[in-house]
């Protein structure tokens, strides 16, 4: 679908917008008018307004929508509202039914609740902003005013100084279907795997002596892929108890390492990650349907799945969590529920529910004939959201990607407040990530709503040859860490290492 800007240059909020409303059309940007089909959105100054006027013609129907904002109030967020609001509502004609999440186009909808409330607003004016502002759906309100309820208590018990940290092993047993994630197969690649494990030795001590110095405080740590767990059990102590000897870990409160995968999970290997300190792992199943397993390229069974997580209770792991996937190849409503029923009688703390997100890189990115239609995906997610309700969890932290089935959401959802904290500070940016490893992301919080993001090299090799660029990087990174002198115009920057 074509787009053309006029009197602005807020292409990104109107290609998100377009591309949530309008999923299966080809974005094509334009530099110049055109005529037929697409969208153009205008801005002007009046003498007294700002003016967002959106057109939009398809299959020869055009409608037009207006919004106004008195130039004394402009701000930047308050611009971009009114672009979004005017393309949402001449979209809307063109749709077969209101979409769940209305006008908001971004992948974190919960920081405008999240800052809503620690402004002081209250849940009931959250979830006004949502239906009245942004033409939010009751249900995707409701998630999104509850999980920021989490997001406000998870602020409370930080600390200027605190941070979390995160370390990427970027490796797996095999890459299933649907992954796009920067990760070597062992298979391929397993002869990275010790020289990578050494070099994020030497990133592990120089970040630890350098927030040391720095006198920053880790607050949640999280071990993850990749799958963490292809690492075997002397492998793992080796990474974990360097972990312990570098990091000052006294105001630790939560320590994650994900085992997603059953098939490289062993008694060994959870008993060690339980003795080094961590207290949460994730047994990710994605379905408990075995055809649908094998469809993703996954070659565990449903069974591998029960056995992993009755170890894992087993070393003394009392906060665990299940990952499933909405739309997978060959699923169906009706499997999806009975995997989400098999999921929930293990009785885990977490249930992350996610939407498939067809990416590019992803092998079903260029074969998605067998995959569920966007009703029966928006049933599955319709059917979670009731069944873990049902059973007393609640949502504590949602994200929206590009591409997702149905433009609907994931959502991770934790019962007797057992949140994962480390989800919630990475993706409410509540402040800054140290990321270490390869394809690991930082981020250094500015203040509100302004960060920088520094990038590690994306590919194991490459984070191997470039070892030294790396530490040079963080050192400078942690130093400048707090200190707020770099003034930005836009919310983030991103530095290449």
């Amino acid at each position: 679908m074509k787009l053309y800007l006029s009197g602005h240059t807020d292409r990104y909020a109107l290609e998100q917008l377009q591309l949530c409303l309008f999923p299966l059309e080809p974005m094509e940007y334009c530099e110049s008018p055109f005529r037929g089909d697409g969208a153009v959105s205008r801005l002007s100054y009046g003498e007294k307004y700002l003016t967002a006027t959106a057109k939009i013609t398809r299959n020869g129907v055009t409608t037009r929508a207006v919004q106004r904002l008195a130039r004394e109030k402009e701000t930047y967020a308050l611009r971009r509202r009114i672009l979004q609001r005017s393309y949402y509502l001449a979209a809307l004609p063109h749709l077969p039914a209101p979409p769940p999440w209305g006008a908001l186009s971004g992948v974190r909808p919960t920081k405008l609740t999240t800052r809503h409330l620690l402004a002081g607003g209250t849940p009931e004016s959250a979830d006004r902003l949502l239906r009245d502002v942004f033409f939010v759906s009751p249900a995707r309100r409701s998630l999104c005013v509850t999980a920021s309820g989490y997001s406000v208590r998870a602020a409370s018990v930080l600390a200027p100084e605190d941070l979390s940290v995160y370390v990427g092993i970027p490796f797996c047993p095999t890459r299933c279907a649907y992954c796009s994630f920067v990760s070597q197969t062992i298979g391929s690649a397993g002869a990275l795997l010790e020289p990578y494990l050494a070099c994020l030795l030497r990133e592990i001590e120089t970040v630890g002596g350098a927030l040391r110095v720095a006198g920053r405080h880790v607050r949640t740590l999280y071990i993850g892929g990749g799958t963490p767990t292809t690492l075997s059990a002397e492998q793992l102590k080796i990474l974990m108890e360097a972990i312990a000897r570098h990091f000052d870990l006294g105001r630790l409160i939560e320590y994650t390492v994900e085992a997603g995968r059953p098939d490289t999970v062993t008694p060994e290997k959870l008993r060690v990650i339980r003795s080094c300190g961590a207290g949460r792992v994730s047994i990710n199943p994605q379905s408990m349907n075995d055809a649908v397993l094998r469809a993703v390229g996954r070659p565990h069974t449903a069974a591998d799945i029960e056995r992993a997580y009755a170890q894992a209770a087993e070393a003394g792991f009392r906060s665990i969590n299940m990952d499933l996937i909405a739309g997978l190849p060959g699923d169906d409503p009706r499997s999806f529920e009975a995997s989400l029923r098999r999921v929930l009688d293990l009785e885990p703390s977490n249930v992350t529910v996610h939407t498939l997100t067809l990416k590019k890189g992803a092998y079903l990115f260029e074969h998605r004939s067998a995959l569920p239609d966007q009703a029966a995906v928006e049933a599955m997610v319709e059917t979670a959201n009731r069944a873990l309700s049902a059973r007393g969890y609640e949502p504590y932290y949602l994200y929206r990607q590009k591409y997702m089935s149905g433009s609907f959401e994931n959502v991770g959802w934790c019962r007797d407040a057992d949140a994962c904290l480390y989800n919630i500070y990475m993706m409410e940016e509540l402040h800054s990530i140290l990321a270490l490893g390869g394809g690991a992301v930082s981020k250094r919080m500015l203040g509100a709503a302004k960060l920088v993001r520094q990038c590690n090299p994306k590919y194991p090799k490459e984070y191997v040859e470039r070892i030294d660029d790396v530490l040079r990087a963080k050192r400078e990174l942690i130093s400048a860490l707090g200190s707020g002198e770099a003034e930005m115009q836009d919310n983030t920057v991103i530095n290449e290492v």
